[in-house]
């Protein structure tokens, strides 16, 4: 394996993060926190990734509310007295590792099922209420229903730099709320919150430039974005650089410091013509920090691996290569963290020999 003491373990500096090296830890979904609320156990998981290195942990999806924002069992929220005060535990025990984390957002939207909630009569909520293309579940979300949600994720973005976070990231991909928006195909409003890229962006920019009001302009605000859909893995929001220039300009210039560019492979080339990865060009087309992702460390994607392949350690030589030229700034590393918290303090030290193949059984625990 190529030598990577000389990037990816370079400090990491803008505006008040200051991070150790590149290593990001992804956000995973766990459902290890029953009625809502993070416990010690889930301290403990994050904790023991601070002590293994990792420069920058984003949590695992967090609720907005307590209604709409999740279908799935067991995922916590930042509502709750319980629940914010299970996440200060979890902050503290990160700082006291040597830690820096930062909370992600998540309202799922229109993939929220309401079978599986205590709220089954409570229609979930999208643009226009659609969870795939050219099939409407729902009526569109009302005036209310969206200066709701915004509020809600502006409140929770407050609480989470009151808590002790260092950053916040609003999850905007793979068709959840936010995304729903963005995408022509299950936004298919007419009034301010559709229509072309300006409107079709209005609801995440609302989010962003409300949080940014309240939470300063040095306090660091994440989005993490997907061309690819759950309802579509080929689809494209943006077929070209200036249609992606389109889509984040407008989220840059309501206060996004960081982009976070979803991928199921970090090596495959965004647009034809060019070798730059979704991370490259966000980065290129708007100066901002970026985070790149998709199969980083192991053979195979996640598909396959949560299907039951077992994924092998892979070289990170393609990695290396991209973050020497400064293609992107950050790199967010999954499952290879989710098997082993030790991961980052192994790459480091070139003990290669000692990383592990990811098994499907590790999403079963919290090790």
């Amino acid at each position: 394996m190529t030598d990577t003491s000389n990037i990816l373990f370079q400090p990491f500096e803008h505006g008040q993060l200051s991070l150790p090296n590149r290593i990001v830890m992804a956000p995973m979904t766990r459902s290890f926190s029953p009625g809502n609320v993070p416990g010690s156990d889930v301290a403990a998981y994050y904790r023991r990734r601070a002590e293994g290195g990792v420069g920058l942990i984003l949590s695992e999806g967090v609720s907005t509310n307590a209604v709409t924002a999740t279908g799935t069992p067991n995922v916590p929220n930042i509502v709750s007295d319980e629940a914010k005060a299970g996440w200060e535990k979890v902050i503290a025990g990160v700082h006291e590792a040597g830690g820096k984390m930062g909370l992600q957002l998540w309202h799922e939207g229109p993939f929220r099922n309401p079978a599986k909630t205590e709220h089954p009569n409570t229609p979930s909520w999208s643009a226009s209420g659609f969870k795939m293309p050219g099939k409407q579940l729902w009526k569109p979300m009302t005036e209310t229903e969206i200066e709701t949600a915004i509020t809600e994720f502006v409140d929770a973005a407050v609480t989470a730099k009151d808590l002790g976070f260092d950053c916040v990231e609003f999850h905007g991909a793979h068709s959840y709320l936010i995304d729903s928006f963005f995408w022509s195909e299950t936004n298919q409003r007419t009034d301010q919150w559709g229509g072309d890229w300006s409107g079709r962006s209005r609801f995440a920019c609302e989010i962003i430039r409300r949080t940014r009001q309240k939470v300063g302009s040095d306090f660091p605000l994440i989005i993490r974005l997907s061309q690819w859909k759950q309802q579509d893995f080929a689809a494209k929001y943006a077929h070209n650089p200036d249609e992606l220039e389109k889509w984040l300009k407008p989220l840059v210039d309501a206060g996004i410091d960081i982009i976070h560019c979803s991928q199921r492979r970090f090596w495959e080339p965004e647009f034809e013509g060019s070798s730059l990865n979704f991370a490259g060009w966000a980065k290129k087309l708007t100066g901002k920090p970026s985070i790149s992702v998709g199969s980083v460390g192991l053979t195979g994607e996640f598909t396959a691996a949560y299907a039951g392949e077992i994924s092998e350690p892979a070289n990170l030589d393609e990695l290396v290569h991209r973050m020497d030229s400064s293609e992107f700034d950050l790199i967010a590393v999954g499952r290879a963290l989710l098997q082993d918290p030790q991961w980052a303090i192994k790459i480091k030290a070139e003990r290669h020999d000692e990383l592990m193949s990811f098994s499907k059984d590790a999403l079963t625990t919290l090790s």
